[in-house]
């Protein structure tokens, strides 16, 4: 399965409310309207200054047809409408528009009327790999330097993830530099300790985990063969498991940049999956992002 197919197939489920937080972004409002025409979505709410987005669409040449806007005055005021839609169940999906990660973030971790439900979010980016089919690679965005309380819940999410989008019982690779434990690097010790989790059935959802695994043999059958390890998950990973963020955000510029793949970003871990993308990222990338939040909705 790949992002045409997945799109396809959400033709033909429900259509979802999506809401932008502060709309002022012609990237995210020009997704929005290939997402309504393409059938993905029933109606995109945009919080933000009227006249501003309607500029935005203006000069982008964008029908605001399907679209509508509740005003805002701040990104701060824009992002709290946005995550109340969500709550008080007037929307289902929630995309960042044009303002700062941290303050959408601020928003929906509010302790009164915030849209939390796990214990950490985590950044999911998924990647449509050169033989056509999906894998996750996490977390390449948000979680700076996890230890290991908080490398498990981000791996529960990208299993849970998974699971929504149908990658059913995944395959896990814990990435490292190094295939075998090594005592002075605790990333080796934490990818073991993972695979055990996983093999005691300690995650919410089953999958097979398999660390620590250096990218190449969690990529390549082959280059594990000749390297003499035996595992489940050399090559065929469904989920690429990076342990600390400056990792996770060069692998994922560089399959997308050098390697020249598709890739989609979705927070996870909240009440509804956070549609996340860079203002450097494709109108294609963007709505990739939003089928895969359309799809993992879909499983609830």
């Amino acid at each position: 399965m790949g992002f045409a197919s997945l799109k396809r197939d959400l033709q033909n489920g429900p259509k979802r409310s999506l809401t932008v937080a502060w709309g002022l972004d012609s990237g995210v409002l020009r997704a929005c309207r290939e997402a309504l025409d393409q059938g993905l979505l029933a109606e995109v709410l945009v919080t933000g200054p009227a006249d501003k987005i309607e500029a935005v669409a203006t000069d982008a040449g964008l029908n605001l047809q399907g679209f509508f806007i509740h005003a805002a005055s701040t990104p701060e005021e824009g992002a709290a409408a946005a995550v109340r839609l969500i709550r008080e169940g007037k929307s289902d999906l929630l995309m960042k528009g044009h303002l700062n990660t941290s303050v959408i973030l601020r928003a929906v971790l509010n302790k009164e009327w915030g849209i939390r439900a796990q214990a950490l979010l985590s950044h999911i980016a998924t990647i449509e790999l050169p033989t056509g089919r999906l894998a996750l690679l996490t977390d390449a965005a948000m979680n700076v330097k996890p230890d290991l309380i908080q490398k498990s819940q981000i791996l529960d999410n990208a299993i849970r993830f998974a699971w929504s989008i149908g990658l059913t019982n995944p395959k896990v690779a814990v990435l490292a530099s190094v295939e075998t434990v090594n005592p002075q690097m605790q990333d080796t010790i934490d990818a073991a300790c993972l695979t055990l989790m996983g093999k005691r059935g300690q995650f919410s959802h089953k999958a097979v985990v398999d660390g620590p695994l250096a990218f190449d043999n969690a990529y390549s059958k082959e280059a594990a063969m000749q390297k003499g390890i035996e595992s489940d998950v050399a090559g065929e990973a469904d989920i690429f498991m990076v342990q600390e963020l400056t990792a996770g955000n060069l692998l994922y510029k560089a399959l997308s940049y050098v390697g020249g793949l598709s890739i989609a970003g979705v927070i996870y871990g909240a009440t509804c999956p956070i549609v996340l993308t860079s203002r450097a990222d494709s109108s294609e990338s963007k709505l990739n992002a939003i089928a895969l939040a359309c799809k993992a909705l879909q499983a609830k």
